[in-house]
């Protein structure tokens, strides 16, 4: 089942982001991680989902294409792009988490392109680097 919508897709983008993402917070529950957090946002910044594996916190950027052209879901995830999410990380561990107990983080990429997902864990660190 395409989660992101194929090339005869009628479903709005919002529609099929909400879907790619209800499909990656399935597949990180089935894995082990217990989502806190859907869509937490800020200004200039958002994570789309923030879990917790363990002891470190997770913050997920999920990615939706209908097929893998031009570099596909993972691909976009750019520079820019993951300036947003780390804001929006350093945000959500200063007001949730409380300055005295900062876990270990990291930030994961789940593509989704057509009905192919793949979960990139640690895609990027808080410095942005790939």
């Amino acid at each position: 089942m395409p989660w992101c919508g194929d090339s005869g897709s009628r479903l709005a983008p919002r529609q099929r982001g909400q879907d790619g993402e209800d499909a990656a917070c399935e597949r990180l529950r089935r894995a082990g991680l217990r989502v806190l957090r859907r869509n937490y946002r800020v200004r200039g910044g958002e994570v789309d989902i923030v879990a917790r594996d363990g002891h470190t916190l997770v913050f997920v950027e999920v990615r939706c294409r209908r097929h893998a052209a031009w570099g596909g879901a993972a691909a976009s995830v750019d520079a820019r792009k993951r300036a947003r999410i780390v804001l929006a990380a350093r945000h959500y561990l200063a007001c949730a988490e409380g300055a005295a107990a900062q876990p270990a983080c990291r930030f994961d990429v789940v593509a989704i392109d057509g009905a192919s997902l793949r979960w990139i864990r640690d895609a990027f660190d808080a410095l942005g680097r790939i």
